[in-house]
C-alpha cells in the first residue's frame, strides 16, 4: 500500500487518484494516518462486505432469538453460577 502526506495528496491530486485505481493509498498528516483513498471497485467490494456482514449479523440474531424462544426451559438455561462451578470442580 502506497503512502503520502496530506500535503503530497493536495498537491499531486491527479497522481494520487491515478495510484488508487492500482491500489489503496494511505494519506498521513504528522505522522499519523487519516485516510485512505481507493478505487471504485474497493469501495463497491468494501460496501458489499460491510452488507454481508450486517446480513449475517440479523440472520445469527434472528436464527439466535428463535432457538431461545423455542428452548426457554432447558436444563442448562436454569444453571446458576454455583451450579457451573459445582459442575467444574467435580470434573477435576
Amino acid at each position: 500500500m502506497a503512502t503520502v502526506t496530506s500535503v503530497d495528496a493536495q498537491n499531486r491530486f491527479g497522481e494520487l487518484i491515478d495510484r488508487a485505481q492500482r491500489e489503496p493509498v494511505e494519506v498521513t498528516r504528522r505522522g499519523r494516518t487519516i485516510a485512505y483513498v481507493v478505487s471504485e471497485l474497493d469501495m463497491r467490494e468494501l460496501r458489499s462486505l460491510h452488507r454481508r456482514r450486517e446480513e449475517a449479523a440479523q440472520w445469527y440474531s434472528e436464527y439466535r432469538q428463535k432457538f431461545v424462544e423455542n428452548r426457554p426451559n432447558t436444563p442448562a438455561s436454569t444453571l446458576t453460577d454455583d451450579d457451573v462451578n459445582a459442575l467444574v470442580h467435580a470434573l477435576r
